[in-house]
């Protein structure tokens, strides 16, 4: 039996090497998901999430229920459909929420010198995948529709519901990234005060 308890005493060896991992995977989605939003077809792609969203849908300009007359799917140009995306504000509100998503993924980046900085950073990732997940309660298309068989509405994601309930992971990773970071901030300020301890009981 002794291999048996080798084996989990190697896994439980793995607790820092999983936050790096971890922190290196929120980074990478963060910033590449972010860079994402200055591409039409991906700001094309969130509209219905932003406007059916209680919280986001006063940045669009056109009534909400309209953009589904004007969806475009991947790599597909509408004329049309591309125009009305311009009016709605949908490309401007992309590149926003975009330069916002690899901010985030920057300030966690930055955990080896500022980890006050990555700290912030996880909490507002957290923070934004609560919002995130709320699609699953705003969003129609978060569903399998009724098109003619029985298999439609909960609890059958649809491919977009499927992208959203990911952000239930994203949500505990940046528990685990806040978490590290603020240890190592607490842990530096520790260091700064120490030396001051220290000349004190001296004296």
């Amino acid at each position: 039996m002794s291999w048996y308890k080798s084996m989990f005493e190697s896994a439980a060896k793995c607790d820092q090497a999983g936050i790096a991992v971890t922190r290196i995977g929120l980074i990478v989605v963060l910033v590449w998901i972010g860079g994402l939003k200055i591409y039409k077809y991906e700001a094309d792609g969130i509209v219905p999430f932003v406007a059916n969203s209680p919280f986001m849908s006063f940045f669009y300009h056109q009534p909400a229920g309209e953009y589904q007359q004007h969806k475009n799917r991947e790599g597909e140009l509408v004329p049309a459909n591309r125009e009305w995306h311009v009016r709605n504000g949908t490309y401007e509100f992309a590149l926003g929420l975009g330069a916002v998503i690899v901010a985030f993924g920057v300030l966690i980046a930055l955990h080896p010198w500022l980890p006050q900085a990555a700290t912030i950073g996880s909490f507002l990732v957290f923070g934004m995948s609560f919002v995130t997940l709320s699609f699953l309660i705003t969003t129609p298309e978060c569903w399998v529709p009724s098109l003619g068989t029985s298999e439609h509405g909960f609890p059958l994601l649809s491919g977009a519901g499927r992208l959203v309930i990911k952000d239930a992971i994203m949500c505990g990773a940046a528990l685990v990234t806040m978490a590290d970071s603020a240890k190592a901030t607490l842990q530096r300020m520790k260091n700064v005060s120490s030396p001051d301890l220290g000349s004190n009981a001296a004296i």
